[in-house]
């Protein structure tokens, strides 16, 4: 009996101990730079947003955030780096829309979209605008679709590939109007705009830091944005589901994950930097500027982060495999 309760008091101390010392780690955080996984090359959307966020948070939490790019298969690879990273907050991802939803429908991953992060914080809003060439023989939505119609397949859509954003509302489109017309995958947002305005293709969902500029200079023609509200940088550009495509809407958002298990602790400190980071006016100027939309705090917690992907998976997931998309 004496063994037993001396292995009991061992096994006690021990635990204790071992919580000690993980408190006072936690308590510390972080001792050394944290990196965060952007899981696309540079220069896109999600980098720039990657880097100005890494820069405020820097200043929160007083160690450096060092941007690593890995890209390649729509986000999964950099993303499956994380959810396999030690979970001690010295390793979290930006993902975005594609990698924390449609991958989970569209790719065979060795990892679980949901089960294998903590989330974080969600950090922004970005809707995409539906561009057109400007020899489309129309001059809004309904009357392009009305044209659409009456010559099936005869126009062409670019997106950026399986399970893309633009390959998916491609879709939704065709199914709510009954319109038919050609996906063209493309390796990247900046070629699929570029063949837009040169007219070698004829319509593309573009987000808005890439798209704005090239509507300012009336080299394409802004069929809607995929928004329920109109953007406040050009109002002029009415919503899709003003245009006539009734409910459509859709959100490119991104947010931080850490891999599952990191301490809650831990994960409030990088949510507390990230809420602060992005809600200081130049910070905040800085990503509306690019077509960010910054969400309320209320929608910035882990918690609320957590019921919005499970939302975004339950109204996507069954679209998708409906839809029939899958990466080869």
């Amino acid at each position: 009996m004496r063994l037993i309760r001396r292995e009991f008091l061992r096994l006690t101390a021990g635990a204790t101990a071992l919580a000690a010392v993980q408190d006072a780690a936690a308590q510390a955080y972080p001792s050394r730079p944290v990196t965060m996984i952007v899981p696309f090359p540079p220069g896109g959307l999600t980098d720039v947003l990657g880097r100005v966020l890494a820069a405020g948070m820097h200043r929160v939490l007083g160690q450096s955030i060092v941007i690593e790019n890995v890209g390649g298969a729509s986000g999964s690879i950099g993303t499956g780096r994380v959810a396999r990273a030690p979970p001690d907050g010295y390793t979290m991802v930006l993902g975005i829309w594609n990698t924390h939803v449609a991958n989970g429908a569209t790719y065979a991953l060795d990892y679980d979209v949901v089960k294998d992060f903590a989330p974080i914080a969600l950090c922004a809003d970005a809707p995409l605008v539906l561009l057109a060439k400007k020899a489309i023989p129309a001059d809004n939505l309904q009357g392009y679709i009305a044209w659409l119609k009456v010559n099936p397949n005869k126009a062409s859509m670019a997106t950026v590939g399986i399970g893309s954003p633009g390959q998916l509302l491609g879709i939704l489109i065709q199914k709510q109007t009954g319109a038919r017309f050609t996906l063209v995958p493309y390796r990247g947002a900046g070629p699929e705009v570029q063949d837009v305005v040169a007219g070698h293709i004829d319509m593309t969902f573009a987000n808005t830091a890439t798209a704005l500029p090239f509507v300012r200079a009336g080299s394409v023609k802004a069929l809607g944005v995929t928004s329920l509200k109109r953007m406040a940088q050009e109002p002029q550009i009415p919503t899709l589901d003003e245009a006539g495509l009734r409910g459509f809407s859709f959100s490119l958002w991104a947010a931080l994950f850490a891999p599952h298990g990191t301490p809650s602790d831990i994960v409030d400190k990088l949510n507390a930097a990230a809420v602060e980071t992005l809600h200081d006016p130049d910070v905040r100027r800085k990503l509306e500027a690019q077509g960010f939309a910054i969400p309320t705090r209320e929608r910035q917690t882990p918690q609320a982060l957590a019921a919005y992907q499970a939302a975004e998976i339950g109204k996507w997931w069954p679209i998708i495999k409906a839809a029939g998309i899958k990466a080869e």
